[in-house]
């Protein structure tokens, strides 16, 4: 509710509001550009678009409770065309997913497993998981059908597992 709250106020242009909100959802948001596989500084100037895109286009958010869906949105947005304008591949060393293990509490396998995985499915598993969205405001979010991000979801799971049975038994 309070989400909702200070959304309805950044709305009616309250700026201490909006610092407040985006201050709740920068390090989803960092995590969700760095999954992506962008380095810090990049993300920094993404991260500073969306925010600004945000608080110009706040008050064309219809629905508050979409919030979190709507302001990852801008985020994909502006990494995926960052990303075409750039075509790179940024692979992350072991320093960076260290430094991501302890911020986000995962191992670091489990990180190098997300990262060999195609992008649509890393993509799908980090806005379900990471960022808590449903299979519904996926499907809205990336303008796919919710089975499509269903599957995806699925299948992603299926190969982590598989992979993750496959380093066990090598390492037996």
């Amino acid at each position: 509710m309070e989400i909702e709250f200070l959304v309805k106020k950044a709305q009616k242009g309250d700026g201490e509001a909006f610092i407040q909100l985006i201050s709740q959802y920068e390090l989803i948001l960092y995590r969700t550009a760095k999954r992506l596989g962008l380095n810090d500084e990049d993300i920094a100037d993404l991260l500073q678009e969306t925010v600004l895109t945000a608080f110009e286009k706040i008050r064309t958010l219809k629905e508050v409770k979409y919030f979190n869906t709507w302001i990852c949105r801008i985020l994909l947005n502006n990494c995926y065309r960052f990303m075409n304008q750039h075509k790179q591949v940024v692979l992350l060393d072991s320093d960076t997913l260290n430094a991501l293990t302890h911020q986000d509490n995962l191992p670091l396998e489990l990180d190098d497993m997300l990262n060999s995985l195609d992008e649509n499915y890393r993509i799908a598993l980090t806005l379900y998981y990471v960022n808590g969205l449903t299979t519904k405001e996926i499907s809205e979010f990336l303008s796919e059908p919710e089975g499509t991000i269903k599957s995806r979801i699925s299948r992603a799971k299926q190969l982590l597992k598989n992979n993750y049975y496959v380093v066990g038994a090598q390492s037996l």
